[in-house]
């Protein structure tokens, strides 16, 4: 089914890697079912299990969803939560493939006994940063978010994937892509190559170094990540899947003399590229060996034939006050435009159940991220 349901969706509009059926397997090995829906031109909805239907190709409309069973005991038993990650994919702006999408949507997690549906699709809200010369509003982006809240959809306290990002057009030439960039970061690539950096990809040989180094970036920057065996089962699953129109990765790796100082996971599907992981170490930070790694990236995403580049990632809200306003910076200066989307909306056929949800899941994933911090530590100190 991997081949036929990716290349489906890859004609869909805004295909996402997250909604391969890659990304619904990785899901599978640690707790969540994957639900792969489909509707046709006459708004027919079918769950896919073991193949495609015989209306594959009239599909207008697709979306993985992620189901995961609530085990506890009491009045939430055999409840379920459901997530669409960066989905559902369609015409958006199809008002009539719209309303029949979100009713089935609703209806099903209706039938699967949901405390809610997230979903977070690539609905643009705007382009640029706000109030700014290059603030650009999308019109069909805020009807939509109000058409969700009209149906009870709520904006989500739980964003799992990024609401803003930051774009690079690669159709252009390298000239024109290091013309984009601000003169520092030019700079500093240039220097990087002058300071001996070089840049290779990486091969499944490598991931247990850039594990190591990853959980290294988590404990001096203070994120959270998972245990090495997720994100192996990612890594490879996606590595290995590298062939023409199927989703794939490619670990570059910067290197001083054959040392790796730094690397990223550059993620491709559907004409797009992703900067989903970077790592990097304290050692030869001077020779800007991130900066390099961007613009290899840039390169090769180019080279794949993908029209852009999604550097993952922008502030939700735009000055210092944002953790993530110093990462923002290093990717402006690499001459992206800033994408603003409606961020994960969720759908509740029980209120009380989902503040209930909401209320208490919280206060145990801040437990579970303070042990996860401390488990990291542990493991680097016993390697």
């Amino acid at each position: 089914m991997s081949n036929s349901w990716n290349e489906l969706i890859s004609k869909l509009p805004n295909p996402h890697f997250l909604q391969t059926y890659e990304w619904g397997q990785v899901k599978a090995k640690y707790g969540w079912v994957p639900i792969y829906l489909v509707w046709d031109k006459d708004g027919k909805m079918k769950e896919e299990r073991n193949g495609l239907s015989t209306f594959h190709s009239s599909v207008v409309a697709a979306c993985l969803v992620l189901k995961r069973t609530i085990l506890s005991r009491g009045f939430v038993a055999r409840s379920s939560v459901l997530y669409a990650p960066k989905g559902p994919l369609m015409d958006w702006e199809n008002t009539s493939l719209r309303t029949r999408v979100l009713n089935d949507l609703q209806s099903f997690a209706k039938q699967q006994s949901a405390i809610f549906l997230k979903i977070d699709p690539d609905v643009v809200l705007g382009r640029g940063v706000p109030d700014s010369e290059g603030d650009v509003t999308e019109n069909s982006g805020p009807a939509i978010r109000s058409e969700l809240t009209r149906r009870g959809w709520v904006y989500s306290s739980d964003q799992i994937q990024f609401r803003n990002s930051v774009l690079i057009d690669v159709t252009s030439t390298e000239e024109e892509m290091l013309a984009r960039m601000k003169p520092k970061t030019r700079y500093n690539v240039r220097l990087a190559e002058k300071k001996g950096v070089t840049v290779r990809a990486g091969t499944v040989d490598d991931l247990p170094m850039l594990y190591k180094m990853y959980a290294e970036t988590s404990v001096r920057d203070g994120f959270v990540i998972s245990d090495e065996n997720y994100y192996m089962t990612v890594w490879k699953l996606f590595m290995q899947s590298a062939v023409s129109g199927q989703p794939s990765a490619i670990p570059l790796i910067a290197e001083v003399e054959g040392q790796p100082v730094a690397a990223i996971f550059l993620f491709m599907f559907a004409g797009r590229a992703y900067y989903v992981y970077g790592m990097s170490r304290t050692l030869h930070r001077e020779k800007m060996p991130t900066y390099l790694l961007q613009w290899e990236a840039m390169k090769r995403a180019k080279a794949n034939g993908c029209a852009a580049y999604d550097l993952w990632g922008a502030p939700e809200v735009f000055d210092e006050s944002d953790s993530m306003w110093g990462v923002y910076r290093f990717k402006e200066g690499l001459g992206g435009e800033v994408v603003r989307t409606l961020g994960a909306y969720d759908f509740a056929p029980n209120k009380f159940f989902y503040k209930l949800y909401s209320e208490v899941v919280p206060r145990v994933l801040d437990v579970m991220r303070s042990r996860g911090k401390e488990k990291t530590k542990q493991g680097l100190s016993g390697r």
